[in-house]
Protein backbone atom coordinates (compact mmCIF):
# COMPACT_ATOMS: atom_id res chain seq x y z
CA UNK A 1 0.00 0.00 0.00
CA UNK A 2 1.00 3.37 -0.90
CA UNK A 3 -0.15 6.86 0.57
CA UNK A 4 -0.17 10.54 -0.43
CA UNK A 5 0.79 12.87 2.10
CA UNK A 6 2.21 16.68 2.71
CA UNK A 7 4.91 17.14 5.18
CA UNK A 8 6.22 20.88 6.49
CA UNK A 9 9.71 20.91 7.36
CA UNK A 10 11.41 23.72 8.86
CA UNK A 11 15.35 24.39 6.89
CA UNK A 12 17.11 23.34 10.35
CA UNK A 13 15.55 19.79 9.85
CA UNK A 14 16.68 18.96 6.58
CA UNK A 15 20.00 17.92 8.12
CA UNK A 16 18.11 15.13 10.35
CA UNK A 17 18.89 11.73 9.14
CA UNK A 18 16.05 10.11 7.90
CA UNK A 19 13.92 13.14 8.31
CA UNK A 20 11.20 12.28 5.54
CA UNK A 21 10.72 8.56 7.60
CA UNK A 22 10.13 9.95 10.77
CA UNK A 23 7.61 13.05 9.49
CA UNK A 24 5.89 10.27 7.57
CA UNK A 25 5.89 7.64 10.57
CA UNK A 26 4.11 10.19 12.96
CA UNK A 27 1.91 11.44 10.71
CA UNK A 28 0.66 8.34 9.45
CA UNK A 29 0.99 7.01 12.93
CA UNK A 30 2.15 3.85 11.50
CA UNK A 31 5.78 2.43 13.02
CA UNK A 32 8.45 3.39 10.63
CA UNK A 33 9.48 -0.16 9.99
CA UNK A 34 6.83 -0.42 7.92
CA UNK A 35 7.29 2.27 5.82
CA UNK A 36 9.90 0.65 3.21
CA UNK A 37 10.41 3.70 1.00
CA UNK A 38 9.55 7.89 1.42
CA UNK A 39 9.92 8.66 -2.51
CA UNK A 40 9.15 13.10 -2.78
CA UNK A 41 6.81 13.96 -5.58
CA UNK A 42 6.85 17.51 -5.50
CA UNK A 43 9.07 20.13 -3.16
CA UNK A 44 8.33 23.93 -2.66
CA UNK A 45 8.95 26.69 0.13
CA UNK A 46 6.60 29.01 1.36
CA UNK A 47 8.33 32.17 2.82
CA UNK A 48 4.81 34.06 3.06
CA UNK A 49 5.49 34.18 7.04
CA UNK A 50 8.33 34.91 9.24
CA UNK A 51 9.48 31.24 10.24
CA UNK A 52 10.23 29.89 6.16
CA UNK A 53 8.73 26.35 5.35
CA UNK A 54 9.41 23.54 2.94
CA UNK A 55 6.40 21.51 1.80
CA UNK A 56 7.03 18.29 0.52
CA UNK A 57 4.39 15.98 -1.04
CA UNK A 58 5.50 12.62 -0.70
CA UNK A 59 4.39 8.86 -1.15
CA UNK A 60 5.21 6.84 1.82
CA UNK A 61 5.04 2.55 0.45
CA UNK A 62 3.49 0.44 3.52
CA UNK A 63 4.86 -3.11 3.50
CA UNK A 64 5.32 -2.41 -0.44
CA UNK A 65 8.58 -2.28 -2.67
CA UNK A 66 8.60 0.58 -4.96
CA UNK A 67 8.59 0.74 -8.24
CA UNK A 68 11.20 2.65 -10.44
CA UNK A 69 10.31 6.16 -10.34
CA UNK A 70 12.57 7.57 -13.53
CA UNK A 71 10.60 6.72 -17.30
CA UNK A 72 13.34 5.38 -19.03
CA UNK A 73 13.06 6.04 -22.98
CA UNK A 74 14.67 3.48 -25.22
CA UNK A 75 15.22 4.99 -28.38
CA UNK A 76 16.23 2.60 -31.40
CA UNK A 77 17.98 3.67 -34.78
CA UNK A 78 15.68 4.97 -36.95
CA UNK A 79 14.88 2.32 -40.04
CA UNK A 80 12.43 4.59 -42.28
CA UNK A 81 12.96 6.29 -45.57
CA UNK A 82 10.99 9.30 -44.14
CA UNK A 83 13.48 12.12 -42.70
CA UNK A 84 12.92 15.63 -41.66
CA UNK A 85 14.36 18.75 -41.61
CA UNK A 86 14.82 21.10 -38.35
CA UNK A 87 15.70 24.39 -38.39
CA UNK A 88 17.21 24.80 -34.99
CA UNK A 89 18.83 23.11 -32.60
CA UNK A 90 17.60 24.91 -28.91
CA UNK A 91 14.88 22.97 -26.82
CA UNK A 92 11.83 22.49 -29.35
CA UNK A 93 14.39 21.61 -32.23
CA UNK A 94 15.80 18.91 -29.23
CA UNK A 95 12.66 17.74 -28.24
CA UNK A 96 11.57 17.35 -32.06
CA UNK A 97 14.29 15.41 -32.89
CA UNK A 98 14.32 13.20 -29.97
CA UNK A 99 10.34 12.62 -30.43
CA UNK A 100 11.26 11.68 -34.15
CA UNK A 101 13.56 9.05 -33.58
CA UNK A 102 10.94 7.33 -30.71
CA UNK A 103 8.60 7.69 -33.77
CA UNK A 104 11.50 5.99 -36.58
CA UNK A 105 11.59 9.07 -38.41
CA UNK A 106 15.29 10.23 -39.48
CA UNK A 107 15.70 14.02 -37.95
CA UNK A 108 17.99 15.88 -39.99
CA UNK A 109 18.82 19.06 -37.57
CA UNK A 110 20.20 22.36 -39.30
CA UNK A 111 21.65 24.80 -36.93
CA UNK A 112 23.44 28.28 -38.07
CA UNK A 113 25.68 28.00 -34.43
CA UNK A 114 28.61 26.08 -33.47
CA UNK A 115 28.27 23.05 -30.55
CA UNK A 116 28.45 23.74 -27.00
CA UNK A 117 31.85 23.30 -26.41
CA UNK A 118 33.43 25.16 -29.40
CA UNK A 119 30.74 28.02 -28.73
CA UNK A 120 32.24 29.07 -25.47
CA UNK A 121 35.25 30.86 -26.99
CA UNK A 122 32.61 32.97 -28.90
CA UNK A 123 30.69 34.09 -25.64
CA UNK A 124 33.90 34.57 -24.33
CA UNK A 125 34.65 36.78 -27.15
CA UNK A 126 31.43 39.21 -26.51
CA UNK A 127 32.26 39.28 -22.29
CA UNK A 128 36.18 40.36 -22.70
CA UNK A 129 36.37 42.20 -26.52
CA UNK A 130 33.30 43.09 -27.33
CA UNK A 131 32.89 41.27 -30.03
CA UNK A 132 29.64 39.50 -31.36
CA UNK A 133 29.36 36.80 -33.81
CA UNK A 134 25.86 36.73 -35.26
CA UNK A 135 25.79 33.31 -35.81
CA UNK A 136 26.97 32.07 -32.35
CA UNK A 137 26.27 33.89 -29.09
CA UNK A 138 24.10 33.74 -26.07
CA UNK A 139 21.20 32.98 -28.45
CA UNK A 140 22.69 30.82 -31.78
CA UNK A 141 24.44 27.61 -31.24
CA UNK A 142 23.45 23.73 -29.82
CA UNK A 143 21.00 24.13 -27.38
CA UNK A 144 19.71 27.48 -28.04
CA UNK A 145 19.56 30.49 -25.61
CA UNK A 146 18.56 28.30 -22.70
CA UNK A 147 22.06 26.52 -23.15
CA UNK A 148 23.34 29.48 -21.83
CA UNK A 149 21.17 31.30 -20.15
CA UNK A 150 20.12 29.68 -16.39
CA UNK A 151 18.09 26.68 -17.66
CA UNK A 152 14.90 27.00 -15.71
CA UNK A 153 12.18 24.32 -16.60
CA UNK A 154 9.49 25.87 -14.69
CA UNK A 155 6.41 26.24 -17.12
CA UNK A 156 2.97 26.85 -17.02
CA UNK A 157 2.27 24.81 -20.43
CA UNK A 158 1.11 21.39 -18.29
CA UNK A 159 -2.25 21.05 -20.41
CA UNK A 160 0.33 21.15 -23.94
CA UNK A 161 1.92 17.85 -23.32
CA UNK A 162 3.79 15.68 -20.48
CA UNK A 163 6.15 18.28 -18.81
CA UNK A 164 7.19 14.92 -16.83
CA UNK A 165 8.55 13.39 -19.74
CA UNK A 166 10.35 16.74 -20.51
CA UNK A 167 11.91 16.31 -17.29
CA UNK A 168 12.81 12.39 -17.25
CA UNK A 169 14.50 13.01 -20.55
CA UNK A 170 17.05 15.51 -18.89
CA UNK A 171 17.73 13.17 -16.24
CA UNK A 172 18.09 10.43 -18.69
CA UNK A 173 20.43 12.72 -20.05
CA UNK A 174 22.71 13.79 -16.58
CA UNK A 175 20.34 16.56 -15.25
CA UNK A 176 19.82 16.51 -11.68
CA UNK A 177 16.98 14.52 -10.45
CA UNK A 178 15.97 17.22 -8.45
CA UNK A 179 14.27 18.71 -11.04
CA UNK A 180 11.50 15.92 -10.72
CA UNK A 181 10.15 17.26 -7.76
CA UNK A 182 11.34 20.76 -7.89
CA UNK A 183 8.45 23.03 -7.67
CA UNK A 184 10.88 25.81 -9.78
CA UNK A 185 13.40 23.14 -11.10
CA UNK A 186 17.03 25.05 -12.69
CA UNK A 187 19.63 23.11 -14.04
CA UNK A 188 22.19 25.62 -14.64
CA UNK A 189 24.34 27.23 -17.47
CA UNK A 190 27.74 25.08 -15.97
CA UNK A 191 25.76 21.26 -16.60
CA UNK A 192 23.53 22.33 -19.37
CA UNK A 193 26.37 21.89 -22.06
CA UNK A 194 27.16 18.29 -21.01
CA UNK A 195 23.56 17.54 -21.02
CA UNK A 196 22.87 18.91 -24.60
CA UNK A 197 25.72 17.03 -26.18
CA UNK A 198 24.55 14.04 -24.23
CA UNK A 199 20.78 14.53 -26.33
CA UNK A 200 23.26 14.68 -29.65
CA UNK A 201 24.92 11.97 -28.79
CA UNK A 202 21.20 9.94 -28.48
CA UNK A 203 19.97 11.44 -31.88
CA UNK A 204 23.57 10.31 -33.78
CA UNK A 205 23.74 7.39 -32.64
CA UNK A 206 19.83 6.18 -33.11
CA UNK A 207 20.39 7.86 -37.10
CA UNK A 208 19.46 11.26 -36.84
CA UNK A 209 21.88 14.35 -38.75
CA UNK A 210 23.02 17.43 -36.99
CA UNK A 211 25.23 20.09 -39.00
CA UNK A 212 26.40 22.71 -36.81
CA UNK A 213 27.85 26.51 -38.60
CA UNK A 214 24.84 25.44 -41.55
CA UNK A 215 22.45 28.74 -41.73
CA UNK A 216 19.06 28.63 -43.60
CA UNK A 217 19.62 30.72 -46.50
CA UNK A 218 16.56 30.29 -48.77
CA UNK A 219 13.29 27.70 -48.85
CA UNK A 220 12.82 25.34 -51.38
CA UNK A 221 9.08 25.17 -52.56
CA UNK A 222 6.98 23.45 -54.85
CA UNK A 223 3.67 25.29 -55.69
CA UNK A 224 2.44 25.83 -51.96
CA UNK A 225 4.41 22.69 -50.92
CA UNK A 226 7.99 23.02 -48.71
CA UNK A 227 10.47 20.54 -49.88
CA UNK A 228 13.87 21.38 -48.57
CA UNK A 229 15.85 24.65 -47.31
CA UNK A 230 18.89 25.89 -49.11
CA UNK A 231 22.48 26.09 -46.50
CA UNK A 232 24.88 28.76 -46.44
CA UNK A 233 23.79 29.86 -50.18
CA UNK A 234 25.35 26.66 -51.39
CA UNK A 235 23.71 22.85 -50.24
CA UNK A 236 20.35 22.00 -50.71
CA UNK A 237 18.75 19.38 -48.52
CA UNK A 238 15.56 17.92 -49.42
CA UNK A 239 12.81 15.99 -47.10
CA UNK A 240 9.44 15.06 -46.38
CA UNK A 241 8.67 17.90 -43.74
CA UNK A 242 10.10 20.73 -42.09
CA UNK A 243 9.70 21.56 -38.79
CA UNK A 244 10.88 25.28 -38.15
CA UNK A 245 12.41 25.87 -34.48
CA UNK A 246 14.70 28.70 -34.59
CA UNK A 247 14.52 30.88 -31.60
CA UNK A 248 13.14 34.43 -30.61
CA UNK A 249 15.43 35.88 -32.57
CA UNK A 250 16.20 34.58 -35.93
CA UNK A 251 15.37 38.38 -37.64
CA UNK A 252 17.01 36.92 -40.93
CA UNK A 253 14.26 33.82 -41.06
CA UNK A 254 11.47 35.78 -40.79
CA UNK A 255 12.71 38.18 -43.81
CA UNK A 256 13.20 34.84 -45.84
CA UNK A 257 10.01 33.60 -44.99
CA UNK A 258 8.52 36.75 -46.25
CA UNK A 259 10.62 36.97 -49.51
CA UNK A 260 8.84 33.49 -50.26
CA UNK A 261 5.38 34.93 -49.48
CA UNK A 262 5.33 32.53 -46.79
CA UNK A 263 2.66 34.42 -44.06
CA UNK A 264 4.43 36.21 -40.79
CA UNK A 265 2.60 38.23 -38.38
CA UNK A 266 3.47 40.84 -35.93
CA UNK A 267 2.63 39.64 -32.54
CA UNK A 268 2.41 41.58 -29.01
CA UNK A 269 5.89 40.91 -26.40
CA UNK A 270 7.47 43.22 -24.05
CA UNK A 271 10.48 45.04 -23.26
CA UNK A 272 12.24 47.25 -20.82
CA UNK A 273 15.40 46.46 -18.31
CA UNK A 274 17.24 44.33 -16.42
CA UNK A 275 17.19 44.92 -12.28
CA UNK A 276 19.92 44.07 -10.46
CA UNK A 277 19.62 44.16 -6.30
CA UNK A 278 22.03 42.41 -3.98
CA UNK A 279 21.22 38.62 -3.09
CA UNK A 280 21.55 39.34 0.65
CA UNK A 281 19.05 42.25 -0.16
CA UNK A 282 16.40 39.61 -1.85
CA UNK A 283 16.98 37.26 0.69
CA UNK A 284 16.48 39.39 3.89
CA UNK A 285 13.12 40.92 2.01
CA UNK A 286 11.95 37.55 1.09
CA UNK A 287 13.24 35.39 4.04
CA UNK A 288 12.21 37.90 6.84
CA UNK A 289 16.08 37.40 8.58
CA UNK A 290 19.29 39.18 7.77
CA UNK A 291 20.85 35.49 8.78
CA UNK A 292 19.74 32.75 5.68
CA UNK A 293 19.73 29.39 6.96
CA UNK A 294 22.50 27.38 4.75
CA UNK A 295 19.47 25.24 3.82
CA UNK A 296 17.19 27.72 2.04
CA UNK A 297 18.70 28.77 -1.28
CA UNK A 298 19.01 32.41 -2.57
CA UNK A 299 15.49 33.64 -2.85
CA UNK A 300 13.39 34.52 -5.84
CA UNK A 301 10.78 36.89 -6.55
CA UNK A 302 7.71 36.88 -9.45
CA UNK A 303 6.42 40.44 -9.53
CA UNK A 304 3.89 41.81 -11.68
CA UNK A 305 0.85 44.77 -12.13
CA UNK A 306 -1.49 46.19 -14.60
CA UNK A 307 -0.06 49.82 -15.56
CA UNK A 308 -2.58 52.04 -17.48
CA UNK A 309 -4.04 48.57 -18.85
CA UNK A 310 -0.56 47.33 -19.76
CA UNK A 311 1.04 44.34 -17.86
CA UNK A 312 4.18 44.95 -15.98
CA UNK A 313 6.05 41.97 -14.31
CA UNK A 314 9.60 40.17 -13.80
CA UNK A 315 11.02 38.11 -15.83
CA UNK A 316 13.18 35.51 -16.24
CA UNK A 317 14.50 35.88 -12.34
CA UNK A 318 17.78 34.63 -11.80
CA UNK A 319 18.63 34.88 -8.04
CA UNK A 320 22.92 34.53 -7.66
CA UNK A 321 22.88 35.04 -10.66
CA UNK A 322 24.64 37.22 -13.51
CA UNK A 323 23.04 39.48 -16.48
CA UNK A 324 24.90 38.61 -19.85
CA UNK A 325 25.18 40.48 -23.33
CA UNK A 326 22.77 38.76 -25.67
CA UNK A 327 23.22 40.79 -28.57
CA UNK A 328 23.12 38.48 -31.74
CA UNK A 329 24.53 41.27 -34.10
CA UNK A 330 27.14 44.16 -33.84
CA UNK A 331 25.92 47.66 -32.88
CA UNK A 332 22.86 46.85 -30.90
CA UNK A 333 23.03 45.88 -26.77
CA UNK A 334 20.55 43.76 -25.57
CA UNK A 335 20.73 41.88 -21.73
CA UNK A 336 19.61 38.76 -20.32
CA UNK A 337 20.15 36.61 -16.86
CA UNK A 338 21.79 33.33 -16.28
CA UNK A 339 22.75 31.78 -13.35
CA UNK A 340 25.35 28.32 -12.33
CA UNK A 341 23.38 25.30 -10.84
CA UNK A 342 24.89 26.70 -6.94
CA UNK A 343 23.48 30.16 -7.54
CA UNK A 344 26.19 31.77 -5.46
CA UNK A 345 26.65 35.45 -7.73
CA UNK A 346 26.17 37.65 -5.24
CA UNK A 347 23.08 39.49 -7.09
CA UNK A 348 20.12 38.85 -8.04
CA UNK A 349 18.94 40.07 -11.37
CA UNK A 350 15.31 39.98 -13.19
CA UNK A 351 13.53 41.05 -16.64
CA UNK A 352 11.83 44.50 -15.75
CA UNK A 353 8.85 44.42 -18.66
CA UNK A 354 6.21 46.41 -20.06
CA UNK A 355 3.79 45.06 -22.82
CA UNK A 356 4.29 46.38 -26.22
CA UNK A 357 1.45 46.11 -28.50
CA UNK A 358 0.41 47.74 -32.08
CA UNK A 359 0.19 50.90 -30.53
CA UNK A 360 3.60 51.52 -29.88
CA UNK A 361 5.10 50.27 -33.39
CA UNK A 362 2.61 52.75 -35.12
CA UNK A 363 5.60 54.78 -36.86
CA UNK A 364 7.37 51.52 -38.38
CA UNK A 365 3.80 50.21 -39.44
CA UNK A 366 4.67 50.96 -43.02
CA UNK A 367 6.79 48.17 -42.94
CA UNK A 368 4.87 45.75 -41.62
CA UNK A 369 4.71 42.67 -40.67
CA UNK A 370 8.01 43.71 -39.46
CA UNK A 371 6.70 46.82 -37.44
CA UNK A 372 7.27 45.00 -34.21
CA UNK A 373 10.87 43.85 -34.61
CA UNK A 374 12.05 46.70 -35.71
CA UNK A 375 10.86 48.80 -32.71
CA UNK A 376 12.62 45.97 -30.90
CA UNK A 377 15.85 46.56 -33.51
CA UNK A 378 15.89 50.18 -33.05
CA UNK A 379 15.88 50.17 -28.80
CA UNK A 380 18.92 47.77 -29.50
CA UNK A 381 20.57 50.29 -31.38
CA UNK A 382 20.00 53.13 -29.15
CA UNK A 383 21.03 51.41 -26.49
CA UNK A 384 24.44 50.48 -28.03
CA UNK A 385 24.41 54.24 -29.22
CA UNK A 386 24.17 55.86 -25.53
CA UNK A 387 26.01 53.22 -23.85
CA UNK A 388 29.44 53.05 -26.07
CA UNK A 389 31.64 54.70 -28.07
CA UNK A 390 33.79 51.46 -29.88
CA UNK A 391 32.55 50.25 -33.08
CA UNK A 392 32.88 46.56 -30.86
CA UNK A 393 31.16 48.27 -27.83
CA UNK A 394 29.19 46.15 -25.27
CA UNK A 395 28.82 47.96 -22.79
CA UNK A 396 24.88 48.53 -21.26
CA UNK A 397 23.31 51.88 -20.17
CA UNK A 398 22.39 52.12 -16.53
CA UNK A 399 20.92 53.94 -14.05
CA UNK A 400 20.39 53.41 -9.99
CA UNK A 401 16.55 52.76 -9.52
CA UNK A 402 16.21 55.64 -7.36
CA UNK A 403 17.84 57.83 -9.70
CA UNK A 404 15.56 56.54 -12.25
CA UNK A 405 12.19 57.56 -10.39
CA UNK A 406 13.70 60.77 -9.62
CA UNK A 407 14.59 61.41 -13.29
CA UNK A 408 18.74 62.10 -11.95
CA UNK A 409 21.55 61.66 -13.43
CA UNK A 410 23.35 59.02 -11.73
CA UNK A 411 27.36 60.33 -10.73
CA UNK A 412 28.35 56.61 -9.61
CA UNK A 413 26.70 53.12 -9.93
CA UNK A 414 26.58 49.89 -7.82
CA UNK A 415 28.84 46.85 -8.55
CA UNK A 416 27.03 44.66 -10.88
CA UNK A 417 27.66 40.83 -12.38
CA UNK A 418 27.68 42.52 -15.63
CA UNK A 419 31.02 42.17 -17.01
CA UNK A 420 31.72 43.98 -20.10
CA UNK A 421 31.01 46.95 -17.74
CA UNK A 422 27.86 49.49 -17.76
CA UNK A 423 27.45 53.16 -18.69
CA UNK A 424 25.67 56.06 -16.64
CA UNK A 425 22.93 57.19 -19.29
CA UNK A 426 19.89 58.41 -18.14
CA UNK A 427 17.30 56.21 -18.77
CA UNK A 428 14.31 57.61 -17.54
CA UNK A 429 15.14 59.82 -20.61
CA UNK A 430 16.53 57.33 -22.84
CA UNK A 431 13.65 54.92 -23.15
CA UNK A 432 10.37 54.77 -24.58
CA UNK A 433 8.09 56.97 -22.64
CA UNK A 434 5.24 53.98 -22.15
CA UNK A 435 7.95 52.32 -20.75
CA UNK A 436 9.34 54.77 -18.55
CA UNK A 437 6.13 55.78 -17.05
CA UNK A 438 5.00 52.33 -16.61
CA UNK A 439 8.29 50.76 -14.89
CA UNK A 440 8.25 54.23 -12.53
CA UNK A 441 4.43 53.57 -11.16
CA UNK A 442 5.28 49.23 -10.75
CA UNK A 443 9.05 50.45 -8.70
CA UNK A 444 6.53 51.63 -5.96
CA UNK A 445 4.10 49.12 -6.72
CA UNK A 446 6.75 46.50 -5.94
CA UNK A 447 8.15 48.33 -3.27
CA UNK A 448 4.98 47.96 -1.61
CA UNK A 449 4.81 44.03 -2.08
CA UNK A 450 8.59 43.76 -1.20
CA UNK A 451 9.72 46.59 1.31
CA UNK A 452 13.41 47.45 -0.26
CA UNK A 453 13.03 46.20 -3.39
CA UNK A 454 13.00 50.04 -4.65
CA UNK A 455 16.60 50.37 -3.41
CA UNK A 456 19.95 52.67 -4.35
CA UNK A 457 21.60 49.80 -4.33
CA UNK A 458 19.77 48.56 -6.90
CA UNK A 459 20.40 49.08 -10.99
CA UNK A 460 18.28 48.98 -14.15
CA UNK A 461 20.49 47.76 -17.23
CA UNK A 462 19.08 48.27 -20.84
CA UNK A 463 17.65 46.71 -22.39
CA UNK A 464 16.06 43.47 -21.78
CA UNK A 465 14.04 43.42 -25.31
CA UNK A 466 14.17 39.83 -26.38
CA UNK A 467 11.29 38.53 -23.93
CA UNK A 468 9.47 36.73 -26.74
CA UNK A 469 9.16 37.20 -30.51
CA UNK A 470 7.86 39.81 -32.00
CA UNK A 471 6.40 37.75 -34.98
CA UNK A 472 4.48 34.99 -35.26
CA UNK A 473 4.17 32.36 -37.83
CA UNK A 474 0.92 31.13 -37.99
CA UNK A 475 -0.12 27.48 -38.03
CA UNK A 476 -3.38 25.77 -38.18
CA UNK A 477 -4.52 24.60 -34.86
CA UNK A 478 -4.98 20.93 -35.09
CA UNK A 479 -2.31 20.28 -37.73
CA UNK A 480 0.38 22.73 -36.27
CA UNK A 481 1.06 23.46 -40.01
CA UNK A 482 1.43 26.37 -41.45
CA UNK A 483 -1.56 27.74 -42.68
CA UNK A 484 -1.01 28.14 -46.05
CA UNK A 485 2.73 26.44 -46.92
CA UNK A 486 2.22 22.49 -46.87
CA UNK A 487 4.45 20.38 -45.07
CA UNK A 488 6.00 23.52 -42.82
CA UNK A 489 5.70 23.11 -38.92
CA UNK A 490 6.40 26.51 -37.44
CA UNK A 491 7.73 25.62 -33.67
CA UNK A 492 8.39 26.82 -30.28
CA UNK A 493 9.36 30.29 -29.21
CA UNK A 494 10.26 31.90 -32.89
CA UNK A 495 7.38 30.75 -34.13
CA UNK A 496 5.25 32.52 -31.35
CA UNK A 497 4.05 29.15 -29.73
CA UNK A 498 6.27 29.25 -26.37
CA UNK A 499 7.97 30.62 -24.15
CA UNK A 500 10.79 28.63 -22.26
CA UNK A 501 12.97 25.42 -22.13
CA UNK A 502 10.29 23.22 -21.20
CA UNK A 503 7.00 24.58 -23.31
CA UNK A 504 9.32 24.78 -26.45
CA UNK A 505 10.43 21.12 -25.55
CA UNK A 506 6.86 20.47 -25.28
CA UNK A 507 5.79 22.17 -28.92
CA UNK A 508 8.47 20.08 -30.18
CA UNK A 509 7.32 17.09 -29.40
CA UNK A 510 3.92 17.72 -30.56
CA UNK A 511 5.67 18.98 -33.95
CA UNK A 512 7.01 16.21 -34.38
CA UNK A 513 3.73 13.91 -33.92
CA UNK A 514 1.51 16.43 -36.41
CA UNK A 515 4.33 15.58 -38.99
CA UNK A 516 4.25 11.82 -38.18
CA UNK A 517 0.60 12.21 -38.66
CA UNK A 518 0.80 14.02 -41.82
CA UNK A 519 3.26 11.69 -43.35
CA UNK A 520 1.12 8.65 -42.05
Amino acid sequence: MKKQIELKLYPEQLDLPNILLEKSSQLLKIDKEKISAVIPIKRSIDARKNNVVFHYLVEAFIDETPSGQQRIINYTPVDSNKKVIIVGFGSGGMFAALRLIELGIKPIVIERGKDVQSRRRDLKAIHQEHIVNPDSNYCFGEGGAGTYSDGKLYTRSTKRGDVKKILDIFVQHGADADIRIDTHPHIGSNKLPKIVANIRKTIIDNGGEIHFNSRVTDFIINENNIIGIKVNDEIEVYSDAIILSTGHSARDIYRILHSNKIRIEPKPFAMGVRIEHPQELINEIQYHTKEKHQNLPPAAYNLACNIDERGVYSFCMCPGGIIVPSATSPGEIVVNGMSLSKRDSPFANSGFVVEVNQNDWKQFESHSPFSGQMSQESLEKKAFSIANTGVNGQKAPAQRVTDFVAGKFSSSLPQSSYIPGLSSVPLHEELPKFITSRLKKALKIFDNKMKGFYSEDAVIVGVESRTSSPIRVPREKETLMHVEMAGLFPCGEGAGYAGGIVSSAIDGENCADAVNKYLS
